[in-house]
């Protein structure tokens, strides 16, 4: 096949899918893997196809028509920079280059100053939907050469998700790193998402009940406000039986979780900007203490926890924890628009908050419900400091707030870890109270360091010869 639209870089699951995707949507395809039993494998899966296999990179970009398009599916960080200085020597001014990896949002924009004067243009794109999305329509958050979006639009709104108004869900991000940035964000709140379902399904077990029980209250959940793709999937795991043992599968599986780094990058990164995002971090710190298995066999065994509670009345204590899950959910996705809004104001992207959300709607993982009130919420105020102070979101707070509070309660007095959960009422609540307790802070580090305050009644930076105890 002669003069394809697209060459695509790495052919595992998620790249052949999205080929597969790209040629559906009427756009040929050129694919190239360093493993030549994929490429062969590829070849074998689009014959009779507007696809085809290359055996090199330097035939994948003789073979795409200019200006040529190349997106790299392949593995963040060394990978990337190889083959990209690979392609430097293919390509020609006005090509452009998308890399669909979880790449750091850094170095995307260390590639795009990297091809400064070649004219190769750099787009670094979050894609989210696994290997089903990728198939059938992901979300897609590119971002980087401006000059590059009419270049690109074409085929990523094609192959992107449709949300219910028939919106792709692709937009353009901004300049920069901004895309991978937006999808860095994605990937914190969904760790946020799944450790605060689990917390939601550990305080059910804690309550004596069976997975198909469970599996029956996230299908009836997944009817209202909390309906998104992650209570589904929640609820088809808990009804699944092991074929070997006809028990609940879930029950069988070690309870270790793993990570890739991106929920870690979106912590580091809210320290590093000064912006709160405990929920976030808390549910990277649970994947790290489930990593700690055998220690915590080993203290379950001498560590005290709390007397079992009375039984609890299912029909009160569920709805309890669906509102609990739902404000804690606004709490989780409030701190990552915080985030992307700082990165914004940083970097000067002029990120439309709007549709960040309106792309999270299908096809990525965090899909649910409320994103359609999120981005209604940056239409009717862009300047939007936080979801939280949103009419509609404040209204749902109010309404929910005590059923958090009353399942952090009942958690802690049953001995149940519940990380996301409490970090996410403890976030609500400090940033309802007019008058923090760092007033304390502040004259402690002035103490001990002459660090200075601020005082309430004149301006200026002040320090105080504290009078000096025993034990100084």
């Amino acid at each position: 096949m002669k003069s394809t639209h697209i060459g695509l870089i790495g052919l595992g699951v998620m790249g052949e899918n999205l080929a597969l995707n790209l040629e559906r949507n009427g756009f040929s395809v050129t694919g190239f893997d360093l493993d030549a039993n994929k490429c062969t494998s590829f070849a074998k899966r689009t014959e009779g196809l507007q696809a085809c296999a290359a055996n090199s990179l330097a035939e994948l970009v003789a073979n795409l028509q200019l200006p040529r398009r190349v997106w790299l599916m392949v593995p963040a960080g060394a990978p990337v920079d190889a083959v990209l200085n690979e392609l430097r020597t293919l390509l020609s001014a006005g090509d452009v280059v998308i890399d669909g990896g979880n790449t750091l949002y850094r170095d995307t924009q260390r590639r795009i100053d990297s091809l400064e004067g070649t004219g190769i243009l750099f787009v670094g794109s979050g894609v989210s939907g696994g290997e089903e999305g990728a198939l059938h329509g992901p979300a897609l958050m590119p971002g980087g050469s401006p000059e590059a979006w009419p270049l690109v639009r074409p085929f990523l709104q094609a192959i992107a998700a449709k949300a219910d108004d028939g919106q792709a869900c692709c937009e353009w991000m901004g300049p920069g790193g901004s895309g991978h940035f937006v999808k860095m964000v994605h990937n914190g709140i969904e760790y946020a998402d799944m450790q605060m379902i689990c917390e939601a399904y550990a305080l059910m077990k804690s309550l004596g009940m069976a997975p198909i029980q469970m599996s029956a209250v996230f299908r009836e959940w997944s009817q209202g406000e909390l309906s998104s793709y992650l209570i589904d999937i929640t609820a088809d795991i808990l009804a699944y039986k092991d074929p070997e043992t006809g028990n609940a599968l879930v029950e069988m599986i070690l309870d270790t979780a793993e990570q890739k780094g991106t929920g870690k990058w979106t912590s580091q990164i809210a320290l590093d900007m000064g912006v709160s995002a405990p929920t976030i971090a808390d549910a990277v710190f649970a994947r790290t203490m489930s990593a700690m298995q055998a220690e915590r066999v080993l203290a379950s065994k001498l560590l005290k926890g709390s007397q079992p509670q009375a039984a609890q009345n299912l029909a009160e204590v569920l709805p309890k924890i669906q509102g609990a899950l739902l404000a804690a959910k606004i709490c989780a996705y409030a701190q990552g628009f915080a985030l992307i809004k700082a990165a914004d104001q940083e970097h000067d992207w002029q990120l439309p908050l709007d549709k960040v959300a309106s792309v999270w709607r299908a096809g990525c993982i965090i899909r649910a419900h409320l994103l359609e009130d999120i981005r209604r919420a940056f239409v009717n105020q862009h300047d939007l400091s936080n979801l939280l102070i949103d009419e509609h979101f404040s209204r749902i707070m109010a309404k929910c707030q005590q059923d958090l509070r009353e399942v952090v309660a009942m958690a802690a007095l049953s001995g149940v870890a519940v990380p996301a959960l409490m970090s996410a009422l403890s976030y609500y609540d400090g940033y309802r109270t007019e008058r923090l307790p760092a007033n304390l802070l502040q004259a402690q580090r002035d103490y001990f360091g002459a660090h200075t305050y601020q005082r309430l009644d004149k301006p200026g930076k002040f320090h105080t010869q504290w009078p000096k105890g025993k034990h100084s």
